[in-house]
Formats: C-alpha cells, sequence, structure tokens
C-alpha cells in the first residue's frame, strides 16, 4: 500500500510549472535582448557558443528536483510492518485532607492550595494511570471516581475544599479506608493511594485501617504539608470576635502542626514512602518517579506502521542538482576559435 504522511504538502508541486513558466520567460528575454545587437559576428559567435541541448536538460533537472523534493516535503509511505504497542499504568487513588487545619498558612499560600497544586503536577505527569480523588476531614467519601481523563480530575481537584465536608475533623482512618475501598477491581500489585494531609489525626482506628490496607497489598505513600512547628489556625469563617485566628473557649489562639510521626509509620508499614511540602523542602517529583516506575499492562494493540520512503526522493533530488551544476551550458571551443574571438 502506498500513502502520503503529510499529503498537503503535495501543493508545493505547484513551483513546477511556475519554475517552468519562469525558465522559458527567461530564456525568451535573453534571445531578445541579443537581437538589439543586431546579426554581426560577436552576436553569433556568443550564441554558437551556448549548448541548447544541455541548457535545456539543466533545466529540466532543476524542475525534476523540485518535484522530488515536493514528494519528498509529502512523506511518501510504502511497505508496512506490524508492531505490537503495550501501554503500562497503575491506579491511583490520592486522598486529600480538606480539614480546616489545612488553611494554616506556613506553606504558601496555604497548606490547601500548596497540596491541590502538587497534587495537580501529579496529574499532569501522568501516561496511561488511572487517577482517583477522595475527599476526607471527619468523614471520607469519593470526589472523583478512578479516570484516565486528567482534565476532568483537575476539575474535581479545583473544588475541593472544607465546605465539602458537613463533618469537620481529621479522620486518616476512615480516607484509608476509603481510598482501599475504591481500588478494589484493580489487580493488587498495582494498587497505590497518597494520603496529602497535615497528619493531625482526631479520631483513632488508623492502626486497623492501615493493617487492612497491608493485607490487601495497597502501598499508601504519604506527603505531609506544613511545619512540625505549630501555627496558628486562621479563623476562615470569620465566626470568631477575637480576630484573625481561631481560639478555643478559654480564648487561647489555636494551633496546628504536621504530624509527621504518623505519616512515616503508615507510609512504613505499607512499603510507601513519605514525602514533604513545606518550606525547606521539595516537590513530589521523586513520588511520581515512584508512581511511574511499574504498571500493569492496561492496553495492548497490533498497530500497522508504514515505511517513510522520503529518503529515495530527497537522495534523487539531491543527485539531480549536484548533475546539473556539473554538466556545461557552453560548447568547449578550441583555442584558435578563442583567438578569432579577440
Amino acid at each position: 500500500m502506498f500513502r502520503f504522511g503529510a499529503g498537503l504538502a503535495l501543493w508545493t508541486l505547484i513551483l513546477v510549472p511556475i519554475l517552468g513558466v519562469l525558465y522559458w520567460y527567461a530564456g525568451r528575454r535573453g534571445r531578445a535582448l541579443l537581437d538589439r545587437f543586431g546579426e554581426h559576428d560577436l552576436v553569433r559567435r556568443l550564441r554558437a557558443s551556448v549548448n541548447v541541448t544541455a541548457v535545456r536538460w539543466k533545466a529540466a533537472m532543476v524542475l525534476a528536483a523540485v518535484a522530488l523534493l515536493a514528494l519528498a516535503l509529502a512523506r511518501p509511505q510504502f511497505g508496512t510492518r506490524v508492531e505490537t504497542l503495550r501501554q503500562q499504568g497503575q491506579d491511583v487513588m490520592v486522598a486529600l485532607d480538606v480539614s480546616r487545619s489545612m488553611y494554616a498558612e506556613d506553606v504558601a499560600p496555604n497548606r490547601l492550595e500548596r497540596a491541590k497544586i502538587e497534587i495537580g503536577r501529579i496529574i499532569q505527569r501522568l501516561d496511561g494511570d488511572r487517577i482517583g480523588l477522595v475527599a476526607f476531614a471527619g468523614d471520607a467519601f469519593v470526589q472523583s471516581p478512578l479516570t484516565a481523563d486528567y482534565g476532568a480530575a483537575m476539575m474535581f481537584l479545583a473544588a475541593m475544599d472544607p465546605t465539602l465536608m458537613s463533618t469537620q475533623g481529621t479522620d486518616l482512618a476512615r480516607a484509608v479506608v476509603v481510598a482501599v475501598e475504591a481500588l478494589e477491581e484493580t489487580p493488587p500489585e498495582n494498587r497505590i493511594v497518597v494520603i496529602v494531609t497535615d497528619g493531625e489525626d482526631h479520631e483513632g482506628g488508623l492502626a486497623e485501617a492501615i493493617a487492612a490496607a497491608a493485607d490487601a497489598r495497597v502501598t499508601i505513600h504519604t506527603v505531609g504539608v506544613g511545619s512540625p512547628e505549630g501555627v496558628p489556625l486562621p479563623d476562615v469563617e470569620g465566626i470568631e470576635a477575637s480576630g484573625r485566628f481561631r481560639r478555643d473557649d478559654q480564648g487561647n489562639v489555636i494551633t496546628t502542626h504536621l504530624n509527621e510521626t504518623a505519616l512515616q509509620d503508615i507510609a512504613l508499614q505499607t512499603d510507601g514512602e513519605y514525602h514533604r511540602i513545606g518550606q525547606g523542602a521539595g516537590g513530589l517529583g521523586r513520588l511520581v518517579e515512584r508512581i511511574e516506575g511499574g504498571g500493569r499492562e492496561v492496553e495492548s494493540r497490533e498497530v500497522t506502521q508504514f515505511e517513510e520512503q522520503y529518503q529515495v526522493f530527497l537522495g534523487a533530488a539531491l543527485l539531480l542538482l549536484i548533475v546539473e551544476v556539473i554538466v556545461p551550458g557552453r560548447r568547449r571551443r578550441r583555442t584558435a576559435d578563442l583567438e578569432d574571438t579577440a
């Protein structure tokens, strides 16, 4: 089978007749200029030195070379081979903490927005993997089921904030349970959960949830957001009369801090890794590399590949141009003739 890989380039063939017309016009114009001198001996000698046949062949070679270059640009393809394309991927559930403590500003612009930025970067680098989102605070639910539509996942991610949750707090155990259940149909070797949180667990039951995840062969990577030192919790709802930061019943400013110990323990028990987002900490590049490093075969299909043959046309065009330069356009003249001319 024969086809062109870039058929639109065939429009450049229009240059061939245009150049042909220009050659014809240039030859006619040259003869007209010589005729103005009259038919004296010098004009006859000049005309006699021109090899008309060679000139015409040189013009034909240039036109043919242009045509061949146009065909090369169109990428002619003939001859086929069958290739098997295999695509690998993993299923990744990202559980994002949307509790009010994620509004703390120890990470710019705040913990929640910075976490969403980093998760967005993970989504943008995925290729063939499916991703899902879990929102959690005092409870947890699937915000986006597993999908390979990364644009849709980004839209669901942008909508995640504390207003989604009717129950505040931070229930890490519930987040783990919901994320693991969302991976129930995924082969065990391809189950990945990424928990992004400040690690403040107020509900308990985490040990049992981690043990169940380990039994289900789920790898859990944890991502800590914030700083281990306590920082004031912004009064995001503007309810408290005491000002910018939230306060308890005794009027003390409520602080929130990153609990790295709990997150490191979760990752350790499930063969995962702990990463941190915060001042002096990097992004999640290493985590993305870990995710990209494995995966099951999610698609296998055979495709017919056409062999590119533009090299033949390109080589022929270059050869014609070289010959055109080498071929002389005038006849060789004897020395005696040159002296008579002088």
